[in-house]
């Protein structure tokens, strides 16, 4: 058995990983800042296996050698997720993102730490995802117009002759191309952990999940994802207000299946190294998803269909998996319709006060 530390091991992802390593047998240490951000009390799903301390990944105070004693791997799912509320939160993205994840590689490099990390990456590297034209092949729109936006244009068209396109999976070897501060922040961890990863010869794991859903995720707050939103929407009785038409297309994972990845990464005899997609395999929209949830409470409220938009925003992003199920030997087990069924009505983390 193993010993792992879980940095974020309270939150929404870390926790579900925390209580697989537990399960597992492995000794785990979960170090956890509370995020006010996300967090309105001590959650009281933590797993009573784990060791919990409290502190930020910022703090190079807290990197102390009995934390970082005999570890042998690193799960870094610390973070400011989501869009927040505009550009005014950039400081705050860039220091618990990309400051946290530099004064953690530091921690390591002094510790001569020699397991493995496992970063919590995601799809949002890709900007928009990968689009075909039926003339010019595979072809990279740029970001979309606002005035297209606010006039209903929200399918992006071919750079080069302005047809409609038709989106397509996107592999892990697509351009990168980060179209909002969490999205900037999430490339330079991996471009950071990348570059420990070659100075000290650590096998580092970077997984892209897609849309993650499930119990645990923080309601009521504006970090949280759109099903956490739609879900708080109809557990107060009031329809999910659905975006554009509602037609984006998305990759809907349950965290299960993403703390599974991220213990077959840790734990598999041979370490897998370089990015992965971490998805179900199977895109749906935005309405899909609305209309699912809707429906496993009841169906009495029909999501609304706005026609709102945010710039940040981009209109598919859907991956191919097929890498992670090659290297890390990782497939989706929850479908759509059971995951869904199922967070209709799962417990989700009380939110800030």
């Amino acid at each position: 058995m193993g010993r792992f530390l879980v940095t974020g091991g309270a939150g929404f992802i870390g926790s579900h990983l925390t209580d697989q390593l537990c399960a597992a047998g492995h000794e785990v240490v979960v170090l956890d800042s509370l995020d006010p951000a996300a967090h309105g009390e001590r959650p009281t799903y933590l797993n009573h296996d784990a060791h919990y301390l409290w502190g930020e990944v910022t703090d190079p105070s807290v990197w102390s050698d009995e934390l970082l004693r005999d570890l042998d791997g690193v799960a870094h799912q610390a973070a400011k997720v989501g869009l927040g509320l505009d550009f005014d939160d950039v400081r705050a993205y860039v220091e618990a993102n990309d400051v946290g994840t530099a004064t953690l590689l530091r921690a390591l490099h002094r510790a001569g730490f020699g397991g493995r990390l496992v970063l919590a990456s995601s799809m949002v590297v890709y900007g928009e995802g990968r689009y075909r034209c039926d003339e010019h092949g595979v072809v990279r729109p740029p970001p979309r117009d606002a005035g297209d936006l606010a006039a209903g244009r929200f399918e992006p068209p071919c750079p080069l002759c302005g047809a409609a396109l038709r989106p397509d999976a996107v592999p892990e070897d697509a351009p990168v191309d980060p179209r909002n501060v969490y999205a900037a922040t999430k490339l330079h961890q991996e471009h950071l952990c990348a570059a420990y990863g070659r100075e000290s010869g650590v096998a580092v794991t970077a997984l892209r999940y897609h849309n993650v859903y499930g119990p645990r995720m923080p309601r009521d707050t504006p970090y949280a994802g759109v099903a956490s939103i739609f879900r708080s929407h109809l557990a107060a009785g009031r329809a999910p207000k659905v975006f554009e038409d509602g037609g984006q297309l998305r990759d809907f994972v349950h965290v299960a299946d993403v703390a599974r990845a991220n213990l077959l990464a840790l734990t598999r005899p041979e370490p897998a190294s370089g990015a992965f997609n971490i998805a179900s395999g199977t895109p749906r929209s935005v309405g899909d998803m609305a209309r699912a949830l809707a429906e496993a409470t009841g169906g009495e409220l029909t999501p609304t269909v706005t026609g709102d938009y945010r710039l940040g925003d981009v209109r598919h992003v859907f991956a191919s998996p097929s890498r992670a199920e090659t290297e890390l030997g990782y497939v989706a087990e929850i479908g759509f319709r059971d995951g869904m069924n199922e967070f209709a009505t799962a417990e989700l983390r009380e939110p800030p006060r």
